[in-house]
């Protein structure tokens, strides 16, 4: 088994590693150089792992997902997919990327994680991060990974977000992300937000943005940093900022910022 993730600001990196070590499983991000195709077809099975972004799996890995899409067909896949509360069908979607019967899940779960997004009004104020919940929050993802681990060695199938109630639910919370086709191609939504990112005056060029940005959306010129229309949405920049001098489509300076080694 392999593992292969994205994650923005650590969430699902947290969940990533700790099933690969459960497993005894490679764990690498889709960000990293590495031969993804020979991994691939050396391995049986694949676990993805990445965190939902309205509903749906997010551009950059179903752009990864494109890319290595003659490698993954046939494999047996588990979908570990994050949320900050409750998406629906966010797991079952990642199945959508391909044709019927061209890949085999045989695990699907989602993982309530601490939310990023401290820009956004009243969402930020309610569900705002610390300490204490992010040690009560790993205990239950420790304890339902334990779960997920024991079933899926003991060849044990659990699928969630695969029943009509958790698609209808999903359909109407993602609709403006949904794309059952030409999955490398942003949704509406996605059009919208991803030239909507702003670098705002207090920034002071340190380059942080640049290094960090998985989709080498940000770069420096002219003693400045421009963006390249091309942002991934996940909010990485946002919540790393020292100065906090960026936005993404909702303007406001964070509240506070979240980000998980």
């Amino acid at each position: 088994m392999i593992t292969l993730y994205f994650s923005g600001t650590g969430n699902t990196k947290y969940v990533s590693e700790l099933f690969s070590q459960k497993m005894d499983a490679k764990c690498f991000s889709i960000e990293e150089d590495v031969d993804f195709s020979a991994e691939i077809r050396t391995h049986d099975t694949i676990a993805f792992c990445y965190p939902i972004y309205g509903s749906r799996v997010p551009h950059i890995m179903r752009a990864f997902v494109h890319k290595h899409k003659s490698d993954i067909i046939g494999k047996k896949i588990v979908i570990l997919a994050t949320q900050q509360a409750f998406s629906g069908d966010g797991a079952r979607v990642f199945a959508d990327l391909f044709e019927d019967g061209k890949i085999k899940v045989i695990y699907a779960e989602h993982f309530n994680m601490q939310q990023n997004m401290g820009n956004i009004p009243v969402w930020s104020a309610l569900f705002t991060p610390s300490e204490k919940s992010m040690k009560k929050e790993n205990r239950k993802t420790d304890a339902k990974m334990n779960i997920v681990c024991y079933n899926i060695k003991n060849g044990i199938v659990k699928k969630r977000g695969f029943n009509k109630i958790s698609v209808i639910l999903g359909y109407i919370q993602g609709k403006p992300w949904q794309r059952k086709t030409n999955e490398i191609t942003p949704t509406r939504l996605e059009k919208k937000v991803i030239g909507n990112l702003r670098i705002h005056e207090d920034c002071n060029a340190c380059n942080l943005c640049v290094d960090i940005c998985p989709a080498k959306n940000l770069v420096y010129q002219a003693k400045e940093i421009e963006h390249l229309n091309n942002c991934t949405v996940c909010y990485r920049c946002v919540n790393r900022c020292p100065q906090k001098a960026i936005t993404v489509y909702i303007h406001r300076e964070p509240k506070w910022q979240y980000f998980r080694d």
